[in-house]
């Protein structure tokens, strides 16, 4: 298996995973937690697709990709006491998540001739719109418009990513480097509270 088709499976687990751990704090039926968990994981990638005109979207033509999510929910019910028991859990995954949508986004753009620019936006927009829709659905302020440095590592992540390509590291190694590179930066700033200026206009 492809290590990119990999990272994008787990990707996918994880980001359904967050969105089913939000629906059930918003106290969601099942439905609705599916729907949630759908939109998170697939969300992002939907949207990055239907932007760069590769349409039928990916996982309308990889039923692996639901499959995923569905595992995603089921694990998440089966083995919710251990999951809850994680710190910052909902964290956690979420981080996950943009750290491996990021990169996976952008090597998509690139692999279609486009500039390194679009790379990063597109890979920004995988990372981050799927909890865009997710938060939006469940009445909360999406992350990516709050103080935090959300966007912000994803944005970094794929300038570093680029600037290892460039240097010649290695591809597989620039992937995995990268990906480390966004969890670390946004665990970090998460920990000692750094964050964008608040938008005031008076």
């Amino acid at each position: 298996m492809d290590l990119i088709y990999a990272l994008d499976l787990v990707g996918t687990f994880v980001f359904a995973i967050s969105g089913l751990l939000t629906a059930s704090q918003k106290k969601l039926d099942l439905f609705g937690g599916f729907v949630i968990a759908f939109l998170t994981a697939l969300g992002g990638g939907t949207i990055r697709d239907v932007l760069l005109g590769a349409t039928p979207v990916g996982w309308m033509k990889d039923l692996n990709y639901l499959l995923v999510v569905t595992g995603g929910i089921l694990a998440t019910y089966l083995f919710h006491r251990y999951i809850l028991k994680l710190r910052r859990t909902l964290f956690l995954f979420d981080t996950i998540g943009i750290g491996l949508f990021t990169i996976l986004g952008l090597n998509k753009t690139l692999a279609l001739g486009l500039s390194p620019v679009i790379g990063v936006m597109m890979g920004t927009v995988s990372a981050v719109f799927g909890g865009v829709l997710r938060d939006t659905l469940c009445n909360e302020v999406p992350l990516i418009f709050r103080k935090e440095v959300y966007a912000t590592a994803c944005i970094a992540g794929g300038v570093l990513f680029l600037a290892l390509q460039a240097a010649g590291l290695e591809y597989h190694v620039n992937v995995l480097c990268t990906v480390l590179f966004i969890i670390v930066l946004r665990v970090l700033a998460v920990k000692r509270r750094w964050g964008l200026p608040g938008l005031k206009v008076e």
